[in-house]
């Protein structure tokens, strides 16, 4: 038969969380926390592969509480040492009722041979409840030799149920309570208090004691404490403690409720270091809002706009040796400067810049813009969760401001690509130049000879010298001239929109590039961390039900 049929709903699930949170909780957690719940996950995880037709009771108890002798009135048999000839016990009994695959159960416990001992089938006749009970006589946990020598305190750890046996003169022993009692809080169902030696009490003292140690277990977090008065002496209350163990073992559950209470145990350690609360509020991923945030602000780090603005300068300033009318040129030529008469300042730089391909990222900046990403993430979260997740963010935080640098210099645009529209309009123009040319020589020839007589025109050469010529002549010249100017001015409002669309498609390039970096070096890492978190307080919620 397999303990998982009989194991309470949840308790596995509960492990599995409890799994999460210790693997999820290093270097989160303080390590005896941590120690103690993987512990546990290792006890139940042996004890479940364990026999579940068996229950482990612990008799528990001080030096002098009777407790050898209690172990022998519950069994029957005198199996474990009293009185006289060893007033101490120092080595763990067990009694087996079945003993048929208790073997490794007790091979777990690290029982010696020499100390197991099984129920005769002759003897077990009346106490077919006790089937499957393996009962043990613990060391003293107060004797000299337990200082040295764990035992008791191991096995207390391992057995599904604890009788606790107390000696009257003794039962408030600070020790006792301090060491052990303190820790019983939620094993109710899994532990008993076994007042011995009542014999040697009235019935009155006896109610009094019961009633006075009732109060203090639930002071000290045992809420619904039970409490069998027994005399090994006299077996009064055997019979009570035995139907309370044989109830327990019928059932098959201790094992189960031992390791719930347990699990509940070291959840509200946990709880009490990382409280659930509004924990699973905190966001598991980066939103896209605060995706596009970072790119936007690692972009004004880079200084991305400024970029796209010189770009923009750039162009237009290319242009004007390219589309403007060459009349216009060479009178701004005459001039002086034309950057300067522009005012552009610095533009002679932003090209040396732009053509150097260099792009500085300032790291105060993009530290701002990391600090600002992780702080929206983790507002209300835990301190030790805030600080792995700006630890997270800032991992590669040494690394980005470069690599920003280096990603951006490879977008850098070329400054020798002319449009094929440049080099058209630039031969429309100088066409228009070779003809307003052509035009002021024909007026001139028609001048010289035509209207001056300067001499005799060629027959072939009649009509440029003839003066009838000259008004329309002229005004073809001053349209072609006009007409240049024209083109030049609509050009200008056709190199501003592609001015524009340049500045556009580098500023699309430089921030797709600027997010492709932010993701891997600062979203991913983030957003491993936000995912640890939802994971390890999901694990929690489960943990606590």
């Amino acid at each position: 038969m397999s303990i998982y049929s009989v194991t309470k709903p949840g308790l596995g699930a509960r492990l599995a969380a409890l799994s999460k949170v210790v693997e999820l909780g290093q270097g989160r957690l303080e390590a005896k926390l941590l120690d103690d719940a993987s512990q546990l996950l290792t006890r139940a995880g042996e004890r479940l592969k364990l026999s579940s037709d068996h229950t482990v009771v612990a008799l528990a108890g001080g030096t002098g509480s009777g407790k050898s002798s209690l172990f022998n009135a519950i069994s029957g048999l005198e199996l474990s040492p009293t009185g006289v000839r060893r007033p101490t016990t120092a080595r763990t009994h067990a009694c087996v009722w079945g003993l048929e695959g208790a073997g490794p159960l007790l091979d777990w416990l690290q029982i010696q041979w020499r100390h197991r001992f099984a129920r005769a089938s002759a003897l077990d006749k009346g106490e077919s409840q006790l089937h499957g009970l393996v009962l043990l006589d613990l060391p003293d946990h107060d004797s000299i030799r337990a200082l040295t020598d764990p035992e008791a305190d191991r096995l207390i750890g391992l057995a599904d149920m604890v009788v606790w046996v107390l000696d009257p003169q003794k039962y408030a022993d600070a020790s006792t309570h301090r060491r052990y009692v303190a820790e019983l809080g939620g094993h109710d169902a899994v532990t008993v208090f076994a007042l011995n030696q009542s014999d040697k009490l009235s019935t009155e003292e006896v109610a009094e004691l019961v009633i006075d140690l009732n109060d203090l277990l639930r002071r000290e977090g045992v809420s619904q404490p039970s409490v069998v008065p027994t005399s090994a002496v006299t077996g009064r209350g055997i019979d009570s403690l035995k139907g309370v163990i044989a109830d327990a073992v019928s059932k098959r559950r201790a094992a189960i409720q031992r390791l719930d209470a347990d699990v509940d145990r070291v959840e509200r350690r946990l709880e009490q270091a990382m409280p659930v609360g509004a924990a699973l509020a905190a966001p598991s991923s980066v939103d896209a809002a605060r995706r596009v945030g970072l790119t936007d602000a690692l972009c004004d780090a880079v200084g991305v706009p400024a970029v796209g603005e010189a770009m923009e300068s750039v162009y237009a300033s290319r242009s004007a040796s390219w589309i403007s009318w060459p009349f216009a040129r060479m009178a701004s030529a005459m001039s002086g400067d034309p950057l300067k008469s522009l005012r552009l300042g610095d533009l002679r730089e932003e090209i040396r810049s732009l053509a150097d391909g260099a792009v500085t990222a300032q790291s105060s900046e993009v530290d701002n813009a990391v600090q600002a990403l992780s702080d929206g993430l983790t507002v209300g979260m835990n301190e030790v969760w805030r600080s792995s997740v700006h630890h997270a963010a800032r991992s590669r935080a040494g690394q980005l401001p470069q690599a920003l640098s280096d990603e951006l210099s490879e977008v850098a645009p070329r400054l020798d690509r002319v449009p094929l529209w440049w080099r058209l309009l630039k031969g429309w123009q100088y066409l228009l130049v070779l003809a307003f040319v052509a035009g002021l020589a024909w007026m001139g020839f028609a001048l010289v000879f035509g209207v001056f007589g300067a001499g005799r025109v060629p027959d072939s050469l009649e009509l440029f010298g003839d003066a009838a010529t000259l008004p329309w002549v002229g005004l073809m010249t001053a349209s072609l001239l006009g007409l240049g100017a024209l083109s030049a001015v609509a050009s200008r409002n056709f190199v501003a929109l592609g001015a524009a669309s340049e500045r556009d498609r580098l500023e699309r390039e430089m921030r797709r590039r600027v997010g492709v970096v932010a993701e891997s070096m600062v979203v991913e890492p983030v957003e491993r961390e936000l995912t640890r978190h939802h994971e390890f307080y999901t694990a929690m919620k489960t943990l606590s039900g």
